[in-house]
Parts: C-alpha cells; sequence; structure tokens
C-alpha cells in the first residue's frame, strides 16, 4: 500500500510566515510537521510515501534528502544525536510529485495517479497539516476496510458546529461500535464540501486521513470544478458512493492533532510539549509565570 501527502497548498493562514517556509515544515517540537506524516504512513506499513509538492517548496524535498556533509560535521563535533536524526529524515523512503498549478486537493491527489495506476489495492492519504502522534488510526482503517470488502474509509473528528464550514462534513448512520468507547464504525450516506453550520448534516468533518480504492483516481480523471472553484476530493467521494460503500470511523479528541491555523499549531506544540517529560517542566513553568 501506498501513501500520498498532498503538500502544495499556499499555506495561506500561516502568512507571512509561509511566504518563505512552507507551512508544512514549521515544527511541531524538534521536527517538522511533515516528518510526523511520513512517519505516520511508515509506521501502518506504507511501502511508500508519495509527496505532492509546486515548485516553490523545495525545502520539503531538500528536508528528505541525505546531507552527509551535515552529517559528518555534527558527527565530529560530537553531536550523535542530532546526526543520527538529520541521517534518518533523510532515508525515509519519499518520492515527489509535481502540482503545477494549485487546482485543489482533488487535483493533488490525482497527481500521483502514475504511482497507483495498476493497483488492486487501496492507497492512503494524508493531509500534511493534522498530526496523529500514535501512529495507530491508520491501522484502524485498514482493519475496517478489510472487515467491509476492502472498501474506502475516512476518519472523522467531531468539531463545533461553529467550524463545519471549514470542513468536508459527512452524514452517516451507526453499523458498528460504540461512540462511548470510540469503536464506531459508521457507513457514509453522503458528503459535503464546507457546508454552512445551518446546511450541515452532523458535525462530523473529514479528518484528513483517507483509505481509498483505486477507483478514486478513476473519478478524479473528470472531476471538476466544486466548492471555492478547486478541484475537491469530497466530489469525487461523493461520486464514489454510487457505485462503492464508504466508511468512517472516529479519531478522538487528544488523538488526532490540527495544525491548520496558527492557534490549532499553537496547540499542537503545548500538548504534545505537556506529554514529554522534559518539556512538560518548561510547559508547566511557563503557565505558573503566565497565570
Amino acid at each position: 500500500m501506498k501513501a500520498i501527502i498532498p503538500a502544495a497548498g499556499q499555506g495561506t493562514r500561516f502568512l507571512p510566515a509561509s511566504k518563505a517556509v512552507p507551512k508544512e515544515m514549521l515544527p511541531v517540537l524538534d521536527k517538522p510537521m511533515i516528518q510526523y506524516v511520513v512517519e505516520e504512513a511508515l509506521a501502518a506499513d506504507a511501502r511508500e510515501v508519495i509527496i505532492i509538492l509546486s515548485d516553490d517548496k523545495p525545502e520539503i524535498a531538500a528536508h528528505f534528502s541525505p546531507s552527509p556533509d551535515l552529517v559528518r560535521s555534527l558527527e565530529h563535533k560530537g553531536s550523535t544525536t542530532l546526526a543520527q536524526s538529520v541521517r534518518h529524515a533523510g532515508a525515509l523512503p519519499v518520492s515527489f510529485v509535481r502540482q503545477p498549478q494549485p487546482l485543489g486537493l482533488g487535483n493533488a491527489v490525482y497527481q500521483a495517479e502514475d504511482f497507483v495506476c495498476g493497483a488492486t489495492e487501496g492507497f492512503f492519504v494524508l493531509l500534511g497539516d493534522v498530526l496523529v502522534p500514535d501512529n495507530r488510526l491508520l491501522r484502524r482503517m485498514r482493519e475496517v476496510s478489510a472487515a467491509q470488502g476492502n472498501a474506502s474509509v475516512l476518519a472523522v473528528i467531531r468539531v463545533p458546529d461553529e467550524d463545519v464550514s471549514r470542513f468536508g462534513i459527512v452524514d452517516v448512520e451507526l453499523i458498528g461500535g460504540s461512540e462511548q468507547d470510540g469503536t464506531a464504525v459508521w457507513q457514509i450516506n453522503a458528503l459535503v464540501e464546507k457546508p454552512l453550520p445551518e446546511e450541515a448534516p452532523s458535525n462530523l468533518a473529514i479528518f484528513g486521513r483517507y483509505l481509498l480504492t483505486p477507483r478514486v483516481m478513476e473519478i478524479l480523471a473528470h472531476t471538476g470544478p466544486g466548492a471555492g472553484g478547486e478541484i475537491q476530493l469530497t466530489d469525487a467521494l461523493e461520486e464514489l458512493l454510487a457505485s462503492e460503500p464508504l466508511y468512517a470511523i472516529e479519531v478522538g479528541a487528544d488523538e488526532g492533532l490540527d495544525c491548520g491555523t496558527v492557534a490549532d499549531w499553537l496547540s499542537t506544540n503545548i500538548k504534545l510539549a505537556a506529554r514529554d517529560a522534559e518539556l512538560s517542566k518548561v510547559v508547566s513553568a511557563a503557565c505558573d509565570r503566565i497565570f
């Protein structure tokens, strides 16, 4: 199974910082957010990760390229832990595909069509601005897919009603598990991209983790512009529902971490720092001084 990470967007919510540094390269603790996403895919046994880039984001490709001179310099200084971290990032099995124009998420995913063409198994799509640090979600999605005849599975998360217009929202019915203990499995009846709050069928938002069948690529080949004038992956999934079932599982509030806005990115850094034995002391001391 392969994994696709679209990372060609302009990151406008992070301007002016994202003018010079791609949003996906902003640090979450000690490494860029996109490295968490690559490592998550590989932890779920993805054989290869394909990152979709625009021409003005060479920094991402550079990060995942070997840096032997830097490694030697760090080792010479005795910084063996840093040298290993740089070597690790440069050795990850990552390929790159260019998206010539920013035509939307659906178009970005379609740029990897040659990588999954002819495949009989599904593929992952992971958005680069949401993190699942415990690396368990994709495996759960594979289990549900296998139990449902290798069908497509989406991850969803509950969002406040006033935020539904930021996301793709699903209309679902429970078919297994329990909402109370986080084991719920839903069958999706419909998807709506960025609906008005009064028109949203639920407050379950697509979280940025997809396990999709190859049929999706066939649909994206002819999917036209949708919301915002862009080619939306949600529209292709809506068409998929006409021929294949589609399922969803929920991401817990503490399991999935959003980095899509400056506030969310800051919150993610604080949450992960609080889980670290040493950094939690820094967070606690800072909070004591502020409050």
